[in-house]
């Protein structure tokens, strides 16, 4: 078994076939379907059934193929890991971000991160701890950094930062933006940020905290460009992280309803494997954002 053979399988997976596979990896698509061949010869079984949609992994496929992504994941960052030992500054990192990073810590720690290592390729994908587990875990991502999940499985080190609030968020000049109690938006229409997390009941608990009907959600936003371009364009209310009111891009199209009532958000925590370390690289971005999140900490009265 050799390892280029492991690079061509999770190619194939990740870039939905063979042909796309090729064009990623720049070369022919008969040395795609040979190395797959062979592969499958040495290990005695299928590991893909071809359909008409194309390729799709077998149940067996699917096990071994968890096994080759955490292979060459690896070798990537022990590769990545030697050239910025050596100086080189090459690489890449893989860093998963919910919302809250993106908009509060990312443009606090690129700049000084792209100063460091100008060589290093990085990848940003926005999601919650639900979404990333199995890339982080598979070593597919270097690591998460955004809303604690309610549980976090056996084999990662989670490292609080800071406990977080909400707050309501809404377009410029909205009709209910005087608004001063949630009492107030008990009959406006909703928006959730996330499709993965109990958002909903989330939502519907706060308003039956007090002793409100739990309001109608009309959309879910998976990403927060949508999130912006849904809250901008309608009469739709967020609870979202307090940090969108000091956002840039947001500042000029969305405003907070300052209502009275407490809205408590999940802490803020980094969360990597335990049983293996980071590059230079990836070490050097989640101290960035750990240095970072202090100035980011909700303090009383400013939710």
């Amino acid at each position: 078994m050799k390892l280029n053979q492991l690079r061509d399988l999770v190619a194939i997976v990740e870039h939905g076939g063979l042909r796309a596979a090729a064009r990623r990896l720049g070369v022919a698509q008969p040395l795609l379907t040979r190395s797959v061949r062979g592969l499958e010869k040495e290990l005695g079984t299928p590991l893909f059934e071809r359909q008409a949609r194309g390729m799709v992994l077998t149940p067996l496929g699917r096990l071994f193929h968890e096994r080759a992504r955490g292979m060459v994941n690896e070798l990537r960052r022990a590769r990545d890991e030697l050239a910025q030992a050596q100086g080189s500054g090459a690489g890449t990192v893989i860093a998963g971000l919910s919302i809250m990073p993106h908009m509060g810590l990312l443009p606090r720690a690129l700049p000084a991160f792209r100063r460091r290592y100008p060589q290093v390729y990085l990848q940003l994908i926005e999601g919650l701890f639900p979404d990333l587990e199995s890339q982080l875990r598979s070593g597919a991502i270097d690591f998460y950094l955004g809303a604690a999940p309610g549980t976090v499985p056996a084999g990662f080190i989670v490292e609080p930062l800071f406990s977080n609030t909400r707050a309501v968020v809404c377009r410029k000049g909205h009709p209910l933006a005087r608004s001063r109690s949630l009492k107030a938006l008990a009959g406006a229409e909703w928006a959730l940020p996330s499709t993965d997390y109990d958002n909903q009941d989330d939502l519907a608990r706060l308003f039956q905290e007090y002793g409100l009907p739990a309001p109608r959600v009309a959309l879910q936003a998976r990403t927060a460009l949508s999130m912006m371009v849904a809250l901008a364009n309608s009469d739709l209310l967020a609870l979202l992280p307090v940090q969108w009111r000091e956002f840039d891009l947001t500042r000029d199209s969305l405003q907070v309803i300052a209502v009275r009532e407490n809205l408590p958000a999940p802490d803020i925590v980094l969360i990597r494997r335990a049983e293996m370390p980071m590059t230079p690289a990836a070490e050097h971005l989640c101290d960035l954002m750990q240095r970072n999140a202090p100035s980011l900490q909700p303090t009383r009265g400013r939710a």
